[in-house]
């Protein structure tokens, strides 16, 4: 890509280098798949995700990390998506080190984070769709500290990361920013109920019963982690809409090159033309998609006033774009594509997953409308 400078299309090559071999469908998520892994990914690449620098990607060149930001980011994770590579890239080196920048907290978790030896993770939702600013989670003053009490849906990695970075209601009611305060939970503070997602990813259902922290659980200012939040969802967001355009990208080729080889009377079925014109609706969507999410990603790392609704018009259109790659991918297959044998129904199965990680296309088409003044 010619926006790309010198150093980001060297990290690029090297991401898609290092997954397409080490990040595999057969050897990663088929694989932990397979053999009934309780984390849903592989520790050892996650490690090497760390000896390659690639855990650092956020984290500032003092503490050790490579000091760059969403945008590199997004080239990593349109690498995992296009590989279907299962990892806590996501959560971890982009979310949670969003959330924990410029606190105590990162100079306890970068290290760790850096090397590949932690996970950390983000928990918000708590009813089955998303909404932030609906956390009914308490979390009551005691003491020195607080007790948290209430629930947590769909946290990602929620089962096996060392540190949950939980948004509780320290003041104020559902609905409100105001009142609301990040808590960095350690691993095995709020019971887990672990469920395996469609794509056979983890997350896990945590309760929280009169779970007590001291005061230095608190990531930010108590009553003002709204913003906070709001700037680990909106890296969460675009870097999901990049991992999904990599969905997009891997199923679309995967399909391609299966119409250059199957035949049907006599030709390549990517001969016939009404075939063509849907390859090529596609190739135009996913284009839409990628400057999307690199968009994003670019008015996130400059600090705009529109990084937000960027995010949202990102994850919106690559969730659309990703959802008709993989619906197109399986039905261009035949009945092939309906098979386990056959790795483009997984692409089907991460995009559902991928989509509805911090809001579906609905809450940001609402979200698109609602910053844009309607």
């Amino acid at each position: 890509m010619s926006l790309l400078t010198d150093d980001q299309k060297m990290l690029q090559e090297t991401a898609a280098s290092f997954l397409r071999e080490e990040g595999a469908i057969s050897k990663q998520l088929r694989h932990w798949r397979d053999t009934g892994c309780t984390d849903g990914y592989g520790t050892a690449l996650w490690k090497q995700f760390g000896d390659l620098g690639l855990t650092g990607i956020c984290i500032p060149e003092d503490p050790g990390g490579l000091g760059l930001g969403a945008l590199e980011s997004a080239l990593v994770l349109e690498e995992v998506g296009r590989n279907l590579t299962p990892s806590p890239f996501l959560a971890s080196a982009v979310v949670g080190t969003r959330a924990i920048e410029g606190t105590a907290h990162a100079d306890r978790w970068y290290p760790a984070i850096l090397s590949g030896e932690a996970v950390l993770t983000l928990a918000v939702d708590e009813n089955k769709r998303h909404a932030p600013l609906e956390t009914a989670l308490k979390a009551e003053r005691r003491g020195n500290g607080f007790v948290l009490n209430g629930s947590k849906q769909f946290v990602v990695h929620g089962n096996s990361a060392d540190m949950v970075v939980t948004a509780a209601r320290t003041s104020g009611s559902p609905g409100q920013a105001e009142g609301l305060t990040l808590f960095a939970i350690p691993k095995g503070s709020a019971q887990v109920e672990t469920a395996s997602l469609v794509d056979s990813s983890k997350a896990a259902r945590l309760v929280f019963e009169d779970v007590a922290v001291d005061s230095d659980a608190v990531i930010g200012e108590v009553d003002k982690g709204w913003s906070r939040l709001s700037r680990a969802l909106d890296a969460g967001r675009a870097g999901a809409a990049a991992e999904l355009v990599g969905v997009a990208a891997g199923a679309t080729a995967m399909t391609l090159d299966y119409l250059r080889q199957r035949k049907q009377f006599g030709k390549t079925i990517g001969e016939f033309q009404a075939l063509q014109h849907r390859a090529a609706h596609l190739y135009g969507e996913i284009e839409i998609a990628r400057a999307a999410a690199l968009k994003a990603a670019q008015l996130i790392d400059s600090g705009d006033e529109k990084a937000e609704l960027h995010a949202a018009v990102a994850k919106a259109k690559a969730a659309s774009v990703a959802s008709l790659a993989v619906r197109e991918g399986v039905q261009m297959h035949g009945g092939i594509g309906m098979t386990d044998e056959h790795d483009i129904g997984l692409f089907m199965k991460r995009s559902a997953v991928l989509g509805e990680l911090f809001g579906d296309v609905y809450y940001h088409r609402n979200r698109v409308a609602e910053l844009s003044g309607y």
